[in-house]
């Protein structure tokens, strides 16, 4: 995902990394030469004036405008609701840590150390779960070697580390490190990184319908390639001109409606796991005195 600060109004035109234009540049260039076509032949094909009344387009594009809200409301509740459970998660992650470091008696702080970088590899190992990445230079950075080959081969490595930290917390409430209260709300917020977990992977797995990417799709492409039979009667030269203007926000909004449903990918205007990663392991190596680097933070612009 690029952070970007906020801009001028003139710069924001010429701006390419963030903008999908780069993705539909090649549409919109054969999009260009057929429109020039079409009014260098004045609308003829093979002798045959093709007579399309421009009110038809009207209709069409009002209908095909009202149908690409929908989709792009459902893609970006997609976007909205995968950010929301990663918000969440820094949230229980900050809980969790701030529990064990308080109210479990008896680990040593360096104990429970180990058990705040299981935290943090818990949302590295998510991360890289929903992006179908290994991951494994976090995992090594901050699991046991034992830890760290019994995760070997494994696809759900989260649920796994999440036992992990459910075993210490299993054998400190055996020890008497841990009352039943404290056992209660501990294994609360385990189930809410369990939530988390396969909240995500909900949104992952469950894509947009096929047949609604489809539909949109091939109406935009029909809708812009017969809009210049439509239109060079009525503007002449302008027509090439203004079918572009109009074939890149159809095309750009079908794009960004791509992108953005799904949310967990590495795109620019995807989710920035990594950083939201970084933040969790900076605040809870914070509160559990872990000597780190500092944080990475966006200067005028970066992709995470």
């Amino acid at each position: 995902m690029i952070v970007r600060q906020r801009t001028n109004w003139l710069k924001m035109l010429f701006i390419w990394r963030g903008s999908v234009l780069k993705k539909i540049v090649v549409q919109l260039s054969i999009i260009t030469l057929f429109s020039l076509a079409i009014y260098f032949f004045k609308g003829k094909i093979f002798d045959y004036k093709v007579h399309l009344n421009p009110t038809i387009f009207t209709l069409i594009g009002l209908a095909l405008a009202i149908f690409m809200g929908f989709c792009n409301s459902a893609s970006y509740d997609r976007y909205w609701e995968g950010r929301k459970l990663w918000g969440s998660l820094v949230i229980e992650t900050r809980s969790l840590t701030r529990q064990i470091l308080s109210f479990v008696d008896g680990p040593s702080l360096e104990e429970k150390q180990k058990i705040v970088k299981l935290i943090s590899a818990f949302g590295w190992s998510l991360n890289y779960q929903l992006r179908e990445k290994s991951g494994t230079e976090h995992l090594s950075r901050l699991l046991s070697p034992e830890q760290v080959e019994e995760l070997r081969d494994k696809k759900f490595i989260s649920s796994i580390i999440l036992g992990f930290i459910a075993d210490w917390i299993k054998e400190q409430n055996r020890k008497g490190n841990i009352d039943t209260i404290v056992l209660t709300q501990l294994d609360h917020q385990l189930n809410q990184f369990s939530n988390i977990s396969g909240g995500c992977e909900r949104i992952h797995n469950t894509p947009l319908p096929f047949a609604y990417s489809v539909l949109l799709h091939r109406t935009v492409y029909f809708y812009c390639f017969w809009l210049p039979f439509g239109l060079v009667d009525m503007l002449d030269w302008m027509m090439p001109l203004i079918v572009v203007l109009i074939s890149y926000t159809f095309i750009a909004l079908d794009a960004i409606i791509q992108e953005i449903g799904e949310p967990f990918g590495e795109e620019e205007n995807d989710l920035a796991l990594n950083s939201i990663c970084r933040t969790i392991e900076f605040s809870i190596f914070e509160q559990a005195q872990i000597p780190q680097g500092e944080l990475k933070k966006p200067d005028s612009y970066f992709i995470d």
